[in-house]
């Protein structure tokens, strides 16, 4: 009798799990039966086979034998070439006679065995031959594999190889930068080759959104960075990688751990809706690549231009980025390895003053003060060294692939960690992936990707100890023993360091994202797909605030307002899919030798949702393990705070989903007039019923100049083509509540002297908002001469959006909070040039090197508000944006200097700004100019200074390859553009801290300084005297490696081998006196250096060691 089970809270799970053992089981019992099982007896040569075969594959002819007779063949169909088409005629004939005809032409021997006849390709003896350049110098590194097979090698640094090949095989040869040879071996023993160099820029497949094509056939404009650029680069984040190597592509990246850069291509087209490009990842869209390991990366293709996006309609219109990560090659498994180890720290500081010049400014403007007493402490407490630290970086992959004739697979795990530069902040994100396709037979092919990834963040609060150590006392100690110093009881400034001890913020994030699709070939010109893309996010956020007091079991000298009497606990759970099912059917043809066509059509149909959850509670007590919303004290609990004249849009559960089919059309004539076409029809549920659909079309067109005959004999000129494209793309990222006016119910009445619960509308909506709409002009030629070492384009852009989201006034009559209603009612243009040049090529001593620069120059304005109103933003509303000016563009002051004597002063225009008795000027305060002169100076003569978009951005890379090193560099920097150093302006109290350029160069009497003033004070208004210039030349990245030679690694079974140092912002030369010129932001307010914000986190320098392995 059988025991009698109780229930468990894990049994659906232990049934799972149980489930699988007993397939195991039953599969492992099957598979020892069969082997315990009697083995059939060897087949018989003499049976009679029939057969008539007409240029037919191998493996075919195989299948039809087996038919006839009771052979059974077990081959590898790569090792024996099984693809290779015969024609073979008999009738009645013995089957070994048969065989003989068949496998002898193709040195193919056969064995019988009990399991049936066995096929091995006739073996060879080695093959040896050199391999050179087109100058006759040795390559280094040459791929040499047998074709269709699993055996191979590189050349050895004079471009050397010896090789074990099967009999009547064919050797491929294959260099980055060359065109691949195929060489039949027959009777040959030794074989050398020359191989030629190849434009690979033009020549190359790119990827444009559910299809690939030729780089020269573009009609559109599209770039690619290749994995190699990126997996030795120190980074969490493909797009790091990306700064300074694509034109027309702005990356401004945040130096905390787990962070997203900004990336804007082709200038700011919105301003109050997304202005983040898609990411394309393997056919998943998202908008987020944090998950992503650089090392599963095999290329990055950005999509432009409105006609290179278009196939992507909605989601489209600020550009699209699109990811293709790692496959198996054809052969067999591959082991491989790399990995980084290394430290980060801080790349600037702002030298602060220090306990002597900072007393002796106090001495000045504030001749009162009196300094507290710290016995034993007579420096200096330098705050950011105190909060700041060398923190560790390393990266490590392992991966295996392969692939026979009908499966390929990629599988591999990541580690990361970031400890990033601040005391106490810790990252780690583990990511597996698994990379397959099944070729089920030559019409049907199933393919899957998947990716998980982990990721744990301990945060710091960066925002108050980071605006703290700016403003922080330098003569009072940091930390004694288990105390602090207590700067708040002096100066009412946080100590930095315990503003992140006594807070703890962990983030806890599970991604799963990936794909399945079927493919199926019904005839040669016609495939049909289709693939189910997920995402799903499991966000989970704890964060403490720890109780402490203000007395000495915690300072040092008690007294101040920086305490927290209770410890708090809050909890934050933010879980989300998207699901986008996709359908496609595509054509292609070619008629006659001249003419190719490609057909695509397609639905998609897509939905996702996000439910955030939260909660928080005092009193909890400092046990990590008692961490949880069930402990503390019950009557201080809050559930998903909500305000209604603040919302979060995060605190708010969102859904949406979209339709769309689309359409293309590639069409070539001879490869050199070349046209391409795209429809694509979207309908959001981000809007109203009648505002949701649109239709977004796209055409360009191509003329490939160097392939007519008045230019074939044009000496020098490898490849010129022109382009032009225009386009229209919808842009959808709005919250999915925009169009819906709602009520927050529960809200307290007084009736008749009673409470009663009622409702009240906060917010007016515009129930008619609709897409922003833009769309692009493009023109282009691109180039290459002197057999394609030197290649570039030239790019004219012109791209309007239209109907930007905007605030107009609105009655208040209607009784909105805030008398504005969000509508369709702004046009916003950017205009500009692209231009990149690359030179390639290889020296007579076999040094190879390249040289690469390009530049954008991007003018970005507002061009119609159309009613709507300008919009102020950032610290203290220092940008305006309205008609005629960049989007994000400083509205200040104009500061012309110092005033230096109370005549200055008096012959003046008014001024209502000043630190005089009365709010006036005095001497040594700064003047600012009568802008409208009207003979007194206010906020009417405030005018436009610039924005933070540069209308100059550049990059400028470069390689060398000397025998067994090898050197690469990303040069990136901006001009012309402008930052605010909000953080000299904001002044809380007259005791904080100043900076020691401030300190040795503001206005005394005995230093009548012309630009500084003598004090800096709270009342200061937004100025030019705190914007400086944004221009900077970052060395972004330098790599230098060096490969091991093919034949030391023979003991150590590697097939290859490289040791490499590389190192991410390793110096900035600008004029910008703050931490980093590099701010990210929104469109409204980028550019804005204040500490204490998010835009805090210094900029970080990368030091790496770093190696790669392929095993054997």
């Amino acid at each position: 009798m059988l025991p009698r089970l109780l229930p468990l809270p894990g049994l659906p799970r232990l049934k799972r799990a149980a489930l699988l053992q007993f397939l195991c089981l039953t599969l492992l019992s099957t598979l020892s039966i069969a082997a315990a099982s009697p083995t059939a007896a060897q087949p018989s040569l003499t049976q009679a086979v029939t057969i008539n075969a007409q240029d037919a594959a191998v493996y075919k002819v195989l299948a039809d034998i087996e038919k006839q007779t009771d052979a059974h063949f077990q081959y590898s169909r790569q090792l024996i070439r099984a693809n290779r088409h015969v024609s073979l005629r008999a009738t009645g004939q013995p089957l070994g006679q048969v065989l003989a005809e068949l496998l002898e032409p193709l040195r193919i021997r056969y064995t019988l065995t009990d399991d049936g006849i066995v096929l091995k390709p006739e073996a060879a003896g080695p093959v040896t031959g050199r391999v050179v350049d087109e100058k006759g110098q040795g390559l280094p590194g040459v791929n040499v594999v047998v074709k269709g097979g699993t055996t191979g090698t590189s050349t050895d640094p004079d471009g050397k190889f010896t090789l074990t090949v099967p009999d009547n095989a064919t050797l491929v040869f294959s260099f980055v930068g060359y065109t691949s040879q195929e060489v039949a071996v027959g009777a040959q023993t030794t074989i050398n080759v020359a191989l030629a160099p190849d434009a690979k820029s033009l020549s190359e497949v790119v990827v444009v959104g559910y299809g690939t094509q030729r780089r020269r056939d573009l009609t559109g404009a599209v770039a690619r960075v290749e994995g190699s650029e990126i997996v030795n680069q120190p980074v969490q984040t493909p797009t790091q990688a990306l700064q300074g190597k694509i034109a027309g592509v702005q990356i401004i990246s945040d130096g905390s751990p787990n962070s997203q850069p900004t990336v804007r291509i082709r200038g700011t087209g919105t301003l109050l809706a997304g202005a983040n490009p898609l990411y394309v990842v393997d056919g998943v869209q998202t908008t987020d690549i944090r998950n992503l390991s650089n090392a599963d990366i095999a290329t990055i293709d950005v999509l432009k231009d409105a006609s290179a996006a278009a196939i992507y309609g909605v989601r489209g219109a600020n550009g699209v980025i699109i990811v293709t990560t790692k496959k198996g090659a054809l052969g067999k498994p591959v082991l491989s390895y790399s990995g980084t180890y290394g430290f980060k720290q801080a790349a600037h500081l702002v030298e602060m003053a220090n306990a002597d010049q900072y007393k002796s400014y106090l001495a000045d403007t504030s001749p009162n003060t009196k300094f507290p007493d710290y016995p034993g402490f007579t420096g200096t407490t330098n705050w950011y060294k105190e909060i700041l630290k060398h923190g560790i970086f390393q990266n490590h992959n392992l991966a295996v692939s392969g692939a026979t004739d009908n499966v390929r697979y990629y599988f591999s795990g990541n580690l990361l960690q970031d400890d990033g530069i601040v005391t106490q902040n810790k990252f780690q994100r583990l990511t597996v992936r698994s990379n397959t396709s099944f070729s089920l037979s030559d019409k049907v092919t199933i393919s899957s990707q998947a990716s998980y990834s982990h990721a744990d963040t301990r945060d710091v609060n960066l925002g108050a100890a980071y605006l703290n150590a700016y403003r922080a006392a330098p003569f009072i100690p940091a930390k004694q023993g288990e105390l602090y110093g207590n700067t708040s009881a002096f100066g009412n400034a946080g100590n930095p360091l315990l503003d992140i001890d006594k807070n703890n913020n962990r983030s806890l994030e599970n991604r799963l994202q990936g794909n399945v699709g079927i493919d199926v070939r019904p005839v040669d010109w016609l495939v049909l797909r289709s693939a189910i893309n997920l995402d799903l996010n499991f966000n989970n956020r704890t964060i403490y605030n720890y109780q402490f007091n203000n007395d000495a079991s915690t300072f040092i000298i008690a007294g101040g307002n920086q305490f927290s009497p209770t410890s708090s606990l809050g909890v934050m759970q933010n879980n989300s899919y998207r699901y986008l099912w996709e359908n496609t059917a595509t054509f292609h043809k070619t008629f006659g030798g001249k003419h190719d066509l490609t057909v695509l059509a397609g639905t998609t149909t897509e939905e996702g949702q996000t439910t955030p959850l939260y909660g928080s509670r005092r009193g909890v007590p400092a046990d990590p393990n008692q961490w949880y919303l069930n402990t503390g004290d019950p009557n201080t609990s809050v559930v998903n705070p909500y305000d209604p004249n603040n919302p979060d849009a995060g605190m708010l559960p969102s859904k949406d989903r979209r339709f769309s089919v689309l359409g293309r059309v590639n069409y070539s004539y001879e490869g050199r007039y070349l046209l391409t076409a795209n429809l694509r029809y979207d309908a959001s549920s981000k809007f109203a019923s009648n505002r949701r659909t649109g239709v977004f079309p796209s055409l360009g067109v191509g003329w490939v100049l160097s392939d007519e005959d008045f230019l074939k004999d044009v000496r020098g000129l490898s490849f010129l083509k022109l382009r032009g494209s225009y386009g229209r793309l919808g842009n959808d990222q709005i919250p999915t509540n925009s169009y819906v006016t709602t009520a927050d119910i529960n809200v307290p009445y007084i009736i008749n002297g009673q409470q009663t619960l009622g409702a009240v509308i906060s917010q007016l909506k515009d129930g008619s908002v609709h897409w922003e709409t833009t769309s692009e002009y493009d023109a282009a030629v691109e180039f290459g001469f002197l057999d394609n070492r030197l290649t570039g384009e030239l790019t004219y852009y012109n791209k309007r959006t239209s109907n930007a989201l905007i605030p107009i006034n609105i009655p208040g009559i209607l009784g909105d909070p805030d008398n504005q209603l969000i509508t369709n009612a702004a046009d916003i243009t950017n205009k500009g040039m692209e231009a990149a040049v690359n030179w390639r090529a290889k020296l007579a001593s076999g040094i190879t090197y390249n040289f690469g620069v390009n530049a954008t120059f991007n003018t970005n304005r507002i061009a119609n508000l159309n009613g709507g109103q300008a919009l102020f933003a950032g610290q203290n509303l220092v940008t305006k944006s309205d008609n005629g000016v960049a989007a994000g563009s400083f509205f200040l002051l104009d500061a012309i200097g110092v005033y230096q004597s109370a005549d200055e002063i008096k012959n003046s225009p008014v001024s209502i700004f000043g630190t005089g008795p009365n709010g006036g000027p005095q001497v040594g305060d700064l003047k600012y100019a009568d802008v409208n002169g009207d003979g007194k100076i206010d906020l009417n003569d405030r005018r436009y200074f610039g924005s933070y978009q540069p209308p100059v951005y550049f990059g400028v890379n470069g390689g060398l390859t000397a025998r067994n090193f090898d050197l690469s560099f990303v040069f990136s920097g901006n001009l012309n553009n402008k930052v605010y150093n909000a953080k000299k302006q904001a002044r809380t109290q007259g005791t904080d801290n100043i900076e020691a350029s401030f300190a040795a160069d503001r206005w005394t009497a005995a230093n009548p300084s012309g630009t500084n003033p003598r004090a800096l004070t709270s009342s200061m208004p937004n100025s030019s005297y705190f914007l400086e210039s944004g221009a900077y030349l970052r060395l972004t990245s330098l790599v230098v490696g060096y490969t091991f030679g093919v034949s030391s690694l023979e003991k150590a079974h590697l097939a290859s081998l490289r040791l490499f140092l590389s190192g991410q912002n390793i110096f900035t030369a600008t004029k910008y006196t703050g931490f980093t010129p590099e701010l990210p932001g929104g469109p409204l307010n980028s550019g804005i250096e204040l500490v204490g914000n998010t835009s805090s986190y210094p900029t970080p320098r990368t030091l790496t060691v770093g190696l790669t392995a392929n095993f054997k």
